[in-house]
């Protein structure tokens, strides 16, 4: 019995049978996905509790290395500088897991057009920077020759707040645009040259015009109503709300519509081009047929959490998420990983210790 009794008490005192709790931030763009995974995941194994704030990548990189979470969601692939500011900052390696693709993709309403346009990369810039401002221009009416494009004047919209839609927008036209990439350049927030201010709600792709504009939308009132507008939103979104959204020409020329087979092909052409392609940027990677405003969401996650029951509970939940945590976001609109990267991942999760 005193045996038995000694044994409990090591087993508990270890944290074996202690319920864990883990404790993410980050961005708005997962957080459906991951209150569907935190459902499913909480039938498989009950003593594990997840919690997920939405606070944008930005404020929730912040609070991580702050040491307020275990782990941190984001869009936005980390530098080799800010990696090793978290390492010094946390006191550990710090792992970046993909978990899931994303896509950003243009959405519009134009008088008189129900059509499916396509957009060069430099149409795209050259909208946003205010150098092409009627619907009707040739960068646009090129591309569309089936098409009556109206003569009226292209309403921008963008998003205001630091977003990881904002993100992937800015550095696809970095990619394809010398005067993007040496003007406002790639980042959560930029400074616009052209457009109305909207900011997001958290938890959601809604935008809501702020108060420098005159329009009080969401994205999905936005696109409807206001006549000749034109925006972006994050994929599944796109494809919740039903908003009408263009192809855009990939790295190979081609024009390539957003759906779950040419966001994996962009995954795929980096994984067989790009060293430690999980961990990088996807805009415009050459593919033939892939879709080039697209991203993987990480996991960033100390690879030491200093406690031996939640570095096992963490290593469990992501190992769910890389197999059946895939197939619950493909039902979700979100694009679950090709398999080499899958593997990518799964080596990166068996680095925690």
């Amino acid at each position: 019995m005193l045996i038995r009794a000694v044994l409990i008490l090591v087993i508990l005192s270890s944290g074996i049978l202690r319920g864990q709790t883990l404790h993410g931030v980050g961005s708005s763009f997962p957080y459906a996905l991951f209150a569907e995974w935190f459902k499913d995941y909480h039938k498989v194994n009950s003593s594990v509790k997840l919690h997920y704030r939405t606070t944008g990548s930005g404020n929730g990189v912040d609070q991580f290395l702050a040491g307020k979470a275990d782990f941190v969601a984001t869009d936005t692939p980390l530098t080799n500088d800010q990696m090793s500011m978290a390492r010094q900052k946390l006191g550990a390696d710090i792992l970046q897991i993909p978990m899931i693709l994303t896509a950003v993709v243009p959405v519009y309403t134009i008088t008189g057009v129900d059509a499916e346009l396509k957009f060069t990369g430099t149409a795209l810039s050259d909208i946003f920077l205010g150098k092409v401002t009627r619907w009707n221009d040739p960068e646009i009416a090129d591309s569309n020759p089936n098409v009556n494009l109206p003569d009226e004047k292209i309403i921008v919209v963008h998003r205001s707040d630091p977003n990881d839609t904002t993100y992937m927008w800015t550095d696809f036209l970095s990619k394809v645009s010398t005067q993007w990439r040496a003007g406002p350049g790639k980042g959560l927030t930029v400074k616009w040259p052209v457009g109305l201010p909207a900011k997001g709600d958290d938890g959601v792709e809604d935008l809501v015009i702020g108060p420098e504009g005159r329009y009080d939308y969401l994205i999905d009132d936005l696109v409807r109503s206001v006549s000749n507008s034109i925006g972006y939103v994050q994929f599944h979104y796109a494809v919740d709300r039903k908003l009408p959204y263009g192809d855009v020409q990939n790295a190979d020329g081609s024009f390539a519509r957003a759906a779950e087979s040419s966001i994996l092909a962009e995954a795929a052409s980096a994984a067989k081009s790009i060293p430690d392609a999980y961990r990088s940027s996807l805009a415009d990677i050459p593919s033939e047929i892939g879709y080039p405003i697209s991203s993987f969401t990480w996991i960033l996650v100390p690879a030491n959490l200093r406690d031996a029951a939640k570095t096992t509970a963490m290593a469990d939940f992501l190992k769910w998420v890389l197999k059946d945590g895939q197939v619950s976001a493909e039902a979700l609109h979100y694009v679950p990983l090709p398999p080499s990267i899958i593997d990518e991942a799964t080596a990166q999760v068996a680095k925690l210790h």
